[in-house]
């Protein structure tokens, strides 16, 4: 049960009967009214704003509203205090009963804990990763694939129906390059002295084992050849190789993907050119000359006729091409004709995941997705910020067999993938990440992986030890949701209960707001305060959790904790890392 959603149900209801008792106007819109924790903690269990909010629209005084409002919840069995603070706000206390009826939903639901309807079954376009088939992916392309991955368990848990998308950059320059890159190696698997790599193609000795995989297949079939006979097919040959590569890396990682489009595929299927006539039909193609970029001087820019997308009409800065001054499409025309594909598909709400260096990008495509759909879709970016590669604080090399970048696999084999996903999670993705291969191993506070998972493998420890001393007493979840929970009153106990009745609430929050870290620093929350539960009980005896010669206090202390366990291991679950049962 959502505690939050379900007083605001009741907040609701109040207004309705004030309405009925003449107190407040009818058909007021209570869409803003809200029902969250307070911001300090001492000023109760929840706040609302309703008085606030309202007191325009009923024509009231927000404090006159608020003592009516106040009487009427004062009223209901569930609460203990109400009071009103400043101009109008509502702080109410909760009988302790609700938190303990809180751990019997979470005993009695498991993992499902926090599953919300509010998504009804509404369909969300995830595209993350997307990284051109050029080469393995990098500890770069980590964070955009565990922040996509995860957010999409997260839109999943709250009840959405999420297709998960990579979207193969398999057209222009670029696979070229690889197409020559990988030929080169291909006539050094056939015995050939390459000499030194040109400028410009990919270094990375990852291509030997594509060129040795083609010689392997064809034999010298290509060595003579024309490059135009041979580029199709090597191109072919090696981005399917690297793609392998890339689900790999992937699949050691953790994540999946329901759906794998081709760009290359969208174009030669017609994709881009219904795009374009879908937004020539809506008059919003023009040919047209650009202002120069900012910089140039007068003399040094040409003004070239080109085929321009009215973007301006839609919130971006400046109208963008679609077509270059030589006929040719680009890559801008090519991305929306994939959004309009994506949305074909039923998927009005669109997130992409993207790296930093496409936030210049953003409004361009959200512009396109507005016009394209006629306003009915909707386009989200989150873009993921670099990710700093350190070792005790110094910088790390670049790996030798990439070329120029450490690959996600090498980071992976050294630490592990739920470090690796777990870490990427403890900043906004719009936020830079230092990523220390040393610091996130340490086993201390400060490494917010071991600390939650520590948290789960001593509540785990608790039970084992309980099964030993009360060899028994019924742990099971069924028996310990029906222990007698009123035992527990410390107010420490209490304040672990309230932040696990935060759960299903901060994922329906997480999940509309599109940021998993939240789940992150709640699941650090909920540790901390696991943590100091347990020290209490060193420093105290009486508030230990295992009590000999007192079986229903220790069972009601075990629901206690059974229910951290099984929150920590639902926030574990969205994130796509197994919790720990113990620690070595």
């Amino acid at each position: 049960m959502n505690v939050f959603k379900s007083f605001r149900d009741s907040i609701v209801a109040a207004l309705g009967d004030m309405a009925q008792a003449g107190q407040l106007a009818d058909g007021l819109d209570y869409t803003r009214v809200s029902a969250e924790p307070p911001r300090e903690r001492s000023h109760g269990d929840i706040a609302t704003n309703a008085a606030m909010v309202l007191a325009k629209q009923a024509g009231q005084k927000p404090r006159d509203l608020a003592e009516n409002l106040a009487a009427r919840l004062r009223d209901l069995p569930s609460v203990e205090k109400v009071e009103i603070a400043g101009p109008g706000f509502i702080n109410v206390a909760l009988d302790s009963d609700v938190w303990r009826g809180c751990l019997r939903d979470i005993l009695k639901s498991g993992t499902r804990y926090g599953d919300s309807t509010i998504g009804a079954g509404q369909t969300v376009n995830v595209e993350f990763v997307s990284a051109n088939p050029t080469g393995p992916l990098t500890v770069g392309h980590a964070r955009g694939a565990v922040v996509g991955d995860a957010l999409a368990s997260l839109i999943a848990k709250a009840g959405y129906k999420v297709i998960r998308e990579y979207y193969i950059n398999d057209a222009g320059a670029q696979v070229d390059v690889l197409a020559r890159s990988a030929y080169l190696r291909y006539r050094e698997a056939l015995g050939e002295d390459i000499g030194e790599i040109p400028e410009g193609l990919y270094p990375g000795e990852y291509l030997k084992d594509v060129g040795k995989a083609l010689a392997a297949r064809d034999g010298r079939k290509w060595l003579e050849a024309s490059e135009e006979a041979w580029l199709p097919e090597v191109r072919r040959f090696a981005i399917d190789a690297l793609m392998d590569l890339v689900r790999q890396n992937l699949a050691a990682l953790g994540v999946r993907h329901d759906v794998f489009s081709s760009e290359r595929s969208l174009v030669e299927n017609g994709g881009v050119e219904a795009a374009i006539k879908t937004l020539k039909d809506r008059g919003l193609v023009y040919v047209g000359v650009l202002e120069p970029p900012k910089g140039k001087k007068p003399d040094d820019w040409e003004p070239v006729p080109l085929t321009l997308f009215r973007a301006t009409d839609f919130g971006d800065d400046v109208d963008r091409p679609l077509l270059k001054s030589d006929g040719s499409l680009t890559y801008f025309a090519n991305d929306i004709a994939y959004h309009l594909y994506k949305f074909n598909r039923g998927g009005r709400t669109m997130i992409n995941v993207w790296g930093a260096d496409h936030g210049g990008y953003v409004k361009r495509m959200q512009a396109a997705v507005s016009a394209l759909t006629g306003g009915e879709g909707v386009l989200d970016v989150k873009i993921c910020q670099l990710v700093k590669l350190m070792r005790g604080g110094e910088m790390v090399k670049m790996s030798k067999r990439s070329g120029n970048f450490v690959t996600l696999q090498e980071v992976i084999d050294e630490v592990g993938k739920d470090v690796v996903r777990f870490i990427m999670l403890t900043r906004k993705n719009d936020a830079t990440l230092d990523f220390d291969l040393e610091n996130v191993l340490e086993k201390s506070r400060d490494n917010p992986v071991f600390y939650v998972n520590y948290a789960h493998a001593r509540s785990r420890s608790v039970a084992r030890e309980a099964a030993q001393v009360f060899s028994g007493l019924a742990l099971d979840d069924v028996s310990l949701a029906s222990s007698d929970l009123k035992l527990l009153t410390d107010s420490g106990e209490l304040a672990v209960m309230k932040l696990l009745a935060e759960w299903p609430r901060l994922v329906e929050s997480a999940a509309e707001a599109h940021e998993p870290h939240r789940v992150a620093f709640y699941l650090y929350d909920l540790a901390a305060a696991f943590h100091g539960l347990w020290h209490s009980g060193n420093d105290n005896a009486h508030l230990r959790f295992i009590r000999p010669g007192e079986p229903e206090l220790t069972q009601a202390r075990l629901a206690l904790v059974r229910s951290v366990a099984v929150v920590i291991a639902s926030g574990l679950e969205v994130f796509g890392v197994e919790p720990a049962e113990e620690m070595h």
